[in-house]
């Protein structure tokens, strides 16, 4: 069956659906609809932020580092720009995340300041009872699929977290290999 561009938006919106269901520890068969995402979804991220990383190098083996962001909305709560800061890494990068207004979908794309470049897979999705799951789906360097998601949840006024999963089986299960626990400065 081939999917048009039409499909695309409610095609991500299913995915986002199964894989928070996934990630919240609930069977596929139970995941329930997206909600519609709305402008201002992300302003819990507004601010100013401290945060711990934890990145998996090998099995078992985490590298820990601090970091720090400035966060602020948009065109009304359409739009959130992140700017990353680690500098004992000498990195930084902007994470910028978007509504589109039609579908109710959220976009939320990545630029590494090294590059400058719009990453090219943005991750699709929303919140549903304050998780937010974002996912795409992609080859690895084996060329064989993969899903991948980043998380936002334990989402307080003055903290959350954000991890990044990879699924190599459609979403059954996840391995999340990064953790960013963000504190209000």
């Amino acid at each position: 069956m081939s999917t048009t561009s039409a499909d695309l938006p409610r095609r991500a919106v299913l995915q986002s659906a199964a894989g928070l269901a996934l990630a919240a520890g609930a069977p596929v068969a139970t995941a329930r609809p997206l909600p519609p995402g709305k402008p201002g979804d992300f302003n819990f991220l507004t601010g100013e932020w401290r945060i711990s990383h934890r990145r998996l190098k090998a099995p078992g083996e985490w590298d820990m580092f601090e970091g720090e962001a400035t966060c602020w909305s948009i065109i009304g709560g359409v739009g959130h720009v992140e700017e990353l800061r680690i500098p004992a890494r000498d990195f930084s990068g902007a994470g910028l995340r978007f509504l589109d207004l039609e579908t109710k979908v959220w976009s939320d794309f990545w630029i590494n300041a090294k590059s400058g470049a719009l990453g090219v897979a943005g991750l699709t999705g929303g919140f549903v009872d304050g998780v937010g799951l974002f996912t795409t789906d992609d080859k690895d360097a084996d060329g064989k699929p993969v899903r991948y998601a980043g998380v936002w949840d334990q989402i307080t006024g003055t903290s959350h977290r954000w991890r990044q999963g990879v699924s190599k089986d459609g979403g059954a299960t996840w391995d999340y290999s990064w953790f960013m626990d963000w504190v209000k400065a």
